[in-house]
């Protein structure tokens, strides 16, 4: 699962209304909505890095906040819709759709996946 195919327009707007959106940005509008609230972006502000991975066959990424948000590959980038922290860049694997196929056979609960370098890749060290 990836953004442009979890946020969607409400049903009382055509199905396509949103399709001028980048992924990214159809956060900030399916948040407005649902909420009921304005959120303000700036273009030029810049958060930093932040590892993009699969949790239970969808893309997420998580903010430094808590946070965390359905993302795309098609648009690697994060605006956080709680803290407003700014424009996060995401880094996907190389070969997304090989990380993608590796997971397929699993079942929905077991398909998750982190980058070798995320500092939040859970480990079996102690």
């Amino acid at each position: 699962m990836r953004a442009e195919g979890f946020y969607l327009a409400p049903p009382i707007l055509a199905p396509d209304a949103w399709d001028e959106y980048a992924p990214a940005e159809r956060v900030i509008r399916w948040t407005e909505h649902h909420q009921q609230r304005r959120i303000t972006t700036d273009p030029a502000s810049q958060a930093g890095n932040l590892y993009a991975r699969i949790n239970h066959s969808r893309w997420v990424a998580d903010c430094t906040c808590g946070s965390a948000q359905i993302v795309s590959p098609a648009d690697p980038r994060m605006w956080c819709v709680v803290c407003g922290a700014g424009w996060w860049q995401l880094v996907f694997p190389a070969d997304v759709a090989a990380v993608e196929e590796s997971l397929a056979a699993l079942p929905i609960i077991e398909r998750n996946w982190w980058a070798e370098p995320d500092p939040v890749r859970p480990t079996l060290e102690v």
